[in-house]
């Protein structure tokens, strides 16, 4: 028993408090031990710390990024397809195709997207004149879904660029027998090749009289492929007159896409993307219809489609042809 200093015992729940040892200058720092050497008062808290580190920086990532990996790639695909589609819009083709392959490059684990994307790639590095870039391309793409034809049709296209009509044709010819001959654009695609490099012209024709018979017979790019099959037929009046009713559709069909696209605030560079199809299309249509107005003496008509043509995109080194 202990008394205080006037003589009274101190009762036992306060001997503790009255003899606890005061707190160091380490305990006070709250460093947990003693820096004056004494043993520490309790246990460290590093511990805790070095815990929390490893909730925050490892376990914790770990949990995430299953669920914000997938957000962030659609992000970095969509970025680098809009990148792409202004580069298109302004005629720079090469830019286009890198933003492209930065697209493709975060979808390996999507074959169709992937497959659609490197045909993409593939005409437009065949409008940037790199031939064997785009063949390489499409390749890939056919290897990646080999139920689709859209690889086959590029790659023909290529081929025809290229010089090789014979692998061209072999395409063509693979993609009829994969969608089959009812298929108007596979019909019309084989004929067009035949056209392009010259050979079996009177299947040619064959191919595209019925593909316009399943209820294509105002399309126009039907009409020019017949227009231009028909003019290599030495029908040239013929192929006149189905040339311009082409024009005329596609025509109306650009004022549609204008509507669609045109408006305040939309970026200049994604109208002339969605316009750069219908251009070339139109390009094409005016060159078969000066060769055909050539051919049969109306030389001031033929001079202005050639010069329309050429304005418009006209370019069988760049795979508009």
């Amino acid at each position: 028993m202990q008394y205080d200093r006037l003589g009274f015992p101190i009762p036992k729940e306060f001997e503790t408090s009255a003899v606890r040892p005061r707190a160091t200058r380490g305990e006070r720092a709250g460093f947990g031990f003693d820096v004056d050497g004494e043993e520490p008062a309790g246990p460290p808290r590093w511990p805790r710390y070095f815990l929390l580190f490893v909730l925050l920086f490892g376990v914790v990532p770990v949990l995430l990024v299953p669920h914000v990996l997938p957000w962030v790639r659609q992000v970095i695909v969509d970025g680098a397809v809009r990148q792409a589609i202004i580069a298109e819009g302004r005629a720079d083709v090469g830019a286009a195709a890198r933003q492209v392959g930065r697209a493709v490059s975060w979808v390996k684990d999507a074959p169709d997207v992937q497959q659609q994307l490197l045909c993409w790639r593939s005409t437009l590095r065949l409008q940037n004149r790199d031939t064997r870039g785009a063949i390489a391309d499409a390749t890939a793409a056919a290897l990646l879904v080999p139920t689709s034809s859209a690889p086959l049709r590029a790659r023909a296209v290529a081929h025809v660029v290229a010089g090789d009509a014979d692998a061209a044709l072999a395409d063509a010819e693979a993609a009829v027998a994969m969608d089959g001959d009812k298929s108007p654009e596979a019909l019309n695609h084989r004929a067009y090749i035949r056209a392009l490099v010259g050979r079996e012209l009177p299947a040619a024709l064959a191919d595209i009289e019925k593909a316009m018979s399943g209820g294509g017979a105002e399309t126009p790019e039907f009409l020019d492929t017949r227009g231009f099959i028909l003019h290599l037929l030495g029908r040239h009046h013929e192929a006149i007159d189905d040339l311009n009713r082409a024009i005329v559709g596609t025509q109306q069909t650009r004022t549609k896409v204008l509507a669609e696209v045109g408006g305040e605030g939309v970026d200049p560079a994604v109208v002339r993307w969605r316009l750069r199809p219908v251009e070339h299309a139109l390009a094409v249509i005016h060159q078969h219809r000066a060769l055909a107005c050539r051919a049969v003496g109306l030389a001031a008509q033929a001079a202005q489609d050639f010069e329309t043509a050429e304005r418009k995109g006209f370019a069988p080194d760049r795979g508009v042809l």
